[in-house]
């Protein structure tokens, strides 16, 4: 009897152990990338960088957009799987949106209000490689 209760906790510590070690893993793989240029629904353009995890760049209203409230500025955010969040420096405007291709959908807050939100890649960073020849 002892035997069999030492090999069922051995057996939930192992199995405790492994879903912990998915869950780091899930929350630190990088399945996306946004780097490029991307339009929102709202009228906004997104410059984006990725260097792994990290996301740095700039947000501000398109060509044509009469949206006088947004200032242009620099954002940050991070990845975890194919979730985006960002923030901008004022901590003016926060969004969680989650990357399928080149585009983005989710919500966004700003000034307050939380509201729908997509994004659309319109400017890859470089061009493809071409295929070997």
């Amino acid at each position: 009897m002892r035997a069999v209760g030492q090999v069922l906790i051995a057996a939930a510590l192992a199995f405790g152990v492994g879903c912990a070690r998915t869950d780091w893993i899930e929350r630190t793989l990088v399945t996306v990338n946004v780097t490029g240029t991307w339009q929102s629904s709202a009228g906004w353009e997104f410059n984006l960088e990725q260097e792994g995890l990290r996301v740095t760049g700039s947000v501000r209203p398109s060509s044509g957009a009469s949206q006088y409230w947004l200032q242009p500025g620099p954002i940050r955010g991070t990845i975890a799987g194919d979730v985006f969040h960002f923030s901008d420096n004022r901590d003016y405007l926060e969004g969680e949106v989650t990357v399928s291709g080149d585009e983005m959908n989710g919500m966004v807050r700003m000034r307050g209000s939380q509201q729908p939100f997509s994004l659309r890649r319109i400017e890859p960073s470089s061009p493809p490689a071409s295929p070997p020849r």
